[in-house]
């Protein structure tokens, strides 16, 4: 303990300095100098589709080019192949591997190269036919070959190809024979990795044979396959997809079987591992499988959900399997029984843009299809549903639309009517003020209040006399107590005239004590005398607006409702209604 912590943290700094400088060294001036093995582990450690390991296999492709040597220039594509995430730059690094492979004229790297080629085409883009025409290319170089082992691998994707396009007997021929061969193989002595190499290509074409016998509906073959494959790979580490594989051909077989319960547990255990693999098509096999068992056993809810993976699974990728076409069929019947028209319409395009994916990619396939759902009678349903959501959105905009104004009228008639009460109460409050004034008002005359010495000179330059000004004022007190304002056509001219001035004298004191002019003196000495009435005597209540009109001196309907609400903030028939229901109440 005591030598560790004597080491001195700059000498530690040093260490690390000199351990990288020394990496450094490695890659950036030995590498030309290292042996293809030594750079080919150092990105050995990567996993499949890892692009970090791409840029060491560049340096022993670098070095490749530089030493003229085909075949390792070969193989480093192929690695940068396997590393390479990218489905569309696999198949550029695939190009430049067969133009090494041809330009090395070497038989076994043609044909691997182009094996390499058709299985980008099969297992990243799902294109069966172009992959066929890539493992014909490299059957035409492995044919005469001594390399058995690549010799049945071609012979293996050959059959992989032709079992999806439907040419069963042909592919079924190619895996008997890898499978006698690869069992062969198996039972001389062999180096480990052949020996993992072989295993491999055995238990893929027991596989792929099991799957051609349950698609000819031989299930008894079928089923001796699969318990042959699970035996051989179970508790088998290096072969553990191959393990998965036959786990969900045997929950299928057990489906076929009725035992529907029993089939589950296969397909959910088979479920993670090909998913680790990314192989997408088996996936949507076992969720296929998965959601018919669960509708067998009366469990729709969890049936659809699986159903509906294999859904998404096709819009993420753009490919189904021709029996996996039966999915849209059983959701479009479960959603005609429940009446849901936007779900059969969503799953009618669906199956017809399946209906086109597979009449593509299984040309020899497609008319062999029992299809439930043809593409006419598809279409007439999608056409005739489509119309019914056309008219059920019609109309639940329009019945959207009268709810709003509907709503909108009520928010309206609301807000009017708390207007109402509030400018009525504001009134009602106006009025008890000022009979309570009147109430404890002095009985005494009231003080005459005298102009200020602004308005006296104003009075000089009208040649209007203080004495003056008082007897105008006492002769408005005594027309506004003798409701002489509920006369019609009174004017500035016609009071003057009464009053025995001038007009000018006459709206000179309105507007300085008054503060209006003689129009709206008038006008509020009319709307607050029917105001005060409406208040004090019900009998007012009973009134039309016309009479009431006529009651404050006001010739015109309109222009009486129209003043009302300008000094109420009030019509008058709200008016009218507020005070019966405040009077009814009380």
């Amino acid at each position: 303990m005591k030598s560790v912590k004597s080491i001195n943290k700059p000498n530690v700094i040093f260490l690390f300095l000199l351990i990288w400088i020394s990496n450094l060294s490695f890659y950036g001036q030995n590498s030309e100098n290292s042996s293809f093995e030594s750079l080919r582990l150092v990105y050995d450690k990567y996993e499949k589709n890892d692009n970090k390991a791409l840029p060491f296999v560049q340096k022993l492709i670098s070095k490749a080019k530089k030493e003229n040597n085909l075949s390792e220039l070969v193989h480093g594509y192929q690695d940068a192949v396997y590393f390479e995430k990218n489905k569309f730059l696999k198949l550029k690094y695939a190009d430049s591997t067969i133009v090494a492979a041809i330009k090395s004229k070497d038989n076994n790297l043609i044909t691997s190269a182009y094996l390499g080629k058709g299985i980008i085409y099969y297992s990243n883009f799902r294109k069966y036919t172009p992959a066929l025409n890539e493992y014909l290319k490299a059957f035409t170089y492995v044919k005469n070959s001594e390399n058995k082992y690549l010799h049945y691998k071609v012979i293996y994707h050959l059959g992989v190809v032709k079992s999806y396009l439907g040419y069963y007997d042909e592919a079924l021929i190619h895996f008997k024979d890898c499978i006698h061969f690869f069992e062969a193989q198996l039972k001389s002595d062999l180096h480990p990795n052949e020996v993992f190499n072989y295993k491999k290509g055995y238990l893929n074409s027991i596989h792929q044979a099991n799957v051609i016998y349950r698609s000819l509906k031989l299930h008894k073959k079928s089923d001796s396959l699969i318990a042959l494959g699970l035996k051989q790979s179970i508790n088998q580490k290096d072969f553990i997809l191959e393990y998965n594989y036959f786990l969900k051909s045997k929950g299928v077989s057990l489906f076929y079987n009725h035992q529907y319960k029993e089939a589950l547990p296969y397909f959910s255990e088979s479920l993670n591992g090909l998913k680790k693999a990314d192989d997408f098509v088996w996936v949507s096999v076992n969720y296929f499988f998965q959601g018919k068992s669960l509708l067998y056993l009366n469990k729709k809810e969890l049936a659809i959900k699986k159903f509906e993976k294999i859904d998404s699974i096709f819009n993420k990728h753009q490919f189904i399997l021709p029996e996996l076409r039966n999915n849209y069929e059983i959701l479009i019947n479960i959603y005609k029984k429940e009446n849901n028209v936007d779900k059969q319409v969503y799953y009618m395009k669906q199956l017809l843009k399946a209906d086109s994916v597979i009449s593509k990619d299984f040309v020899y396939l497609a008319p062999k299809i029992h299809k439930e759902y043809d593409a006419k009678s598809l279409y007439e349903s999608k056409t005739e549903l489509e119309e019914r959501i056309h008219i059920r959105n019609l109309l639940v905009m329009i019945f959207i639309v009268i709810s709003l104004a509907f709503l909108a009228l009520y928010v309206i008639r609301y807000r009017r009517e708390i207007h109402i009460q509030t400018q009525y109460k504001s009134l009602e409050k106006k009025y008890l003020e000022a009979l309570n004034n009147l109430e404890t008002s002095s009985t005494s005359e009231k003080e005459t209040i005298l102009p200020k010495t602004s308005e006296l000179e104003n009075q000089r330059k009208l040649g209007l006399s203080k004495e003056i000004e008082l007897e105008i004022l006492k002769k408005l007190e005594a027309f506004e107590n003798s409701k002489g304002f509920t006369k019609k056509g009174i004017n500035l001219n016609l009071l003057a005239s009464k009053f025995e001035t001038n007009a000018y004298y006459l709206s000179w004191v309105i507007n300085e004590n008054k503060k209006m002019n003689f129009n709206r003196y008038l006008i509020e000495l009319r709307i607050n005398y029917i105001t005060n009435l409406l208040f004090s005597d019900k009998k007012y209540l009973n009134y039309t607006v016309d009479a009431l009109a006529e009651e404050c001196g006001i010739a015109s309907r309109q222009n009486f409702s129209a003043l009302f609400y300008e000094m109420n903030g009030i019509r008058p028939k709200d008016f009218i209604n507020q005070r019966k229901q405040e009077l009814e109440n009380s």
